[in-house]
């Protein structure tokens, strides 16, 4: 018997100590409605009781009934017979469990069924499935993403009708966005949307790689203005599945064999358009993929949590020259690396998915309260500007911390993580794909870039040197701020440069270092509430302080022979 939120310290630590207040402020309305429902809580203290009973349920279905079945779901996978889709029965083992205690509709408000969780929650709740079965969440995790874009967007008809179904979780959902000739350029969608005499919205034409596309409702991006050719020509739609939609193949993958990516061919399919037409690609779908790729930082790490403990367990018991290889350096340090890297992507989750809320939570307060737009614009614009760059931070540490440390899991087993006997060998299969889906790193990259040359990043330095006493761990603050001094002289530098192709070349570095950077700003704030952080940060600048520091000097020394001579490099011919 396993409770995946209870056996995990570092999750507990991060629920314990995360600052949730002023987001369940927001998101209860200050309590407003805790008499209209039973289970809505009546005080701060009630809110985060409800939350940690919630998190522990999700941690039992999580370690009891997913984890225990996905070897036999990444066994059977999906099938497709008679173009219909058929998960494997632990997939709708794991689907029943969550529908039947009430988590499906994890983010919604309440008034449709929905449990009104905040997207910190959320992203507890994806990291334990994820770490149970990386393939369940792509079909629960969706669930929120879809309802959510519908709940923000979607007229009070089609959130009426749609919202209850999705949190019952008597059906499943699906963001088709891509197409055979519009994978990250996504200006280039094709699918035809037109409306007949009556107002009625129909969908003509191909989506490819469609996660869960079998699902009863799907978002879909079209085409609905005749003759257009970028993204001011698509618009949203909601579409619910019937005849006039096939799926006319689902693709053999690399891994998370438990949830379908399916091709769907749509007929003259009736659709209802999602909010206002010529925005879907520009407003809504950005929407919707930044909270997807949250949601995949949080995959990803889950994902590394199973590997790492998979390649822990391996090293206790496996014995070497009469002892556990545990006790070999090399192979210890192996594992510290794996677990210092895992709590970095987990501080910098759960910091992003914080801010993230407080954004929601004052937009949805100033729906609500438009005479507070005034008091509330300065707070939305830094921390929309905040979530925009750390968005696509988490989602390409974590992913790319997750391949690492699911690749170090297989090298730990040695020769048997290479064997399907082990759970290794899945992991490295399943991690490979988050730093693909959702915008691949360099994409992430092109999105992080903006904020660290406008000044966000700054912003996010001094806000923790503001707010926060780090006089108890000079030592390490001092580290921290050389590390600060470096990524501001490349910046510097780089903006003297004058250079978009030079930009454009040490991007991912500066995005890299100014990750870290703020990785080492969240451990000095979790050392302050445990020794063993203390550690964590010490172990953490050994190495990330040097490596800052020499990214710095490749972008200083104005390193640029790879642009001059990308052609002669590239050539096959000496």
């Amino acid at each position: 018997m396993s409770n995946f939120f209870e056996d995990n310290d570092d999750l507990v630590f991060h629920f314990k100590h995360v600052d949730l207040d002023k987001i369940i402020e927001f998101r209860e309305d200050n309590f407003a409605k805790s008499n209209k429902y039973g289970y809505a809580p009546k005080d701060l203290d009630d809110a985060k009781d409800s939350y940690e009973k919630i998190l522990n349920i999700t941690g039992k279905i999580a370690g009891d009934v997913i984890e225990p079945n996905a070897v036999e779901v990444d066994e059977l996978g999906v099938k497709y017979q008679n173009g219909k889709v058929i998960y494997a029965p632990g997939t709708k083992t794991g689907l029943d469990a969550m529908r039947q205690a009430d988590l499906m509709g994890f983010t919604i408000p309440r008034k449709y069924g929905g449990l009104n969780c905040p997207m910190t929650l959320y992203c507890m709740a994806i990291e334990m499935t994820s770490r149970a079965d990386a393939a369940f969440m792509n079909i629960f995790g969706l669930q929120s993403d879809i309802a959510d874009t519908i709940y923000k967007y979607a007229d009070e008809k089609l959130k009426d009708k749609y919202l209850p179904m999705l949190c019952d979780g008597n059906v499943t959902s699906s963001m088709a966005l891509t197409e055979p000739d519009a994978g990250s350029d996504l200006q280039a969608v094709m699918v035809k949307a037109y409306q007949d005499e009556s107002g009625q919205w129909f969908l003509n034409g191909v989506k490819r790689f469609i996660t869960n596309g079998n699902g009863e409702i799907s978002l879909v991006l079209a085409r609905s203005e005749e003759g257009s050719e970028d993204g001011r020509g698509l618009s949203m739609f909601l579409y619910e599945r019937d005849d006039k939609m096939k799926i006319r193949r689902i693709e053999k993958k690399l891994g998370i064999h438990g949830s379908p990516t399916c091709e769907m061919q749509f007929n003259d399919a009736p659709a209802f358009l999602i909010g206002k037409r010529r925005v879907g690609l520009i407003k809504y779908v950005m929407s919707l993929m930044n909270e997807a790729r949250i949601g995949i930082g949080a995959q990803a790490l889950g994902i590394a949590e199973a590997a790492y403990r998979e390649a822990k367990k391996y090293s206790e018991e496996r014995k070497q020259f009469k002892q556990s290889i545990k006790n070999f350096i090399a192979v210890s340090e192996l594992l510290g690396n794996m677990k210092v890297k895992i709590e970095a992507g987990r501080s910098l989750l759960y910091e992003t998915a914080v801010i993230v809320d407080m954004k929601n939570g004052i937009e949805e307060h100033i729906k609500k309260y438009p005479e507070d737009k005034k008091k509330y614009r300065a707070e939305l614009k830094k921390y929309t500007a905040l979530a925009n760059m750390l968005t696509p931070m988490v989602k390409a540490y974590n992913s790319e911390m997750a391949n690492e440390v699911a690749n170090d899991g297989i090298q730990i087993h040695g020769g048997t993580g290479y064997m399907k006997e082990f759970k290794a060998e899945r992991h490295f299969r399943d991690a490979r794909i988050t730093n693909i889906y959702e915008g691949t790193t360099q994409l992430q990259v092109v999105a992080a870039i903006g904020g660290i040359m406008k000044g966000v990043f700054e912003n996010l330095i001094d806000g923790y040197e503001e707010n926060n006493d780090f006089n108890s761990l000079e030592v390490f603050h001092k580290k921290a701020k050389k590390m600060v001094t470096s990524v501001n002289e490349a910046i510097n530098f780089i903006k003297e440069n004058n250079d978009k192709d030079f930009q454009s070349y040490h991007a991912r570095r500066l995005v890299e270092m100014s990750t870290d950077t703020i990785i080492a700003y969240l451990f000095l704030k979790d050392a302050k509430y445990s020794k063993r952080k203390k550690e964590v940060l010490k172990y953490f600048l050994e190495y990330a302080l040097p490596e800052v520091k020499m990214k710095s000097e490749i972008i200083l020394n104005k390193t640029s022979s790879f642009l001059e001579n990308k052609i002669t490099i590239l050539e096959d011919n000496n």
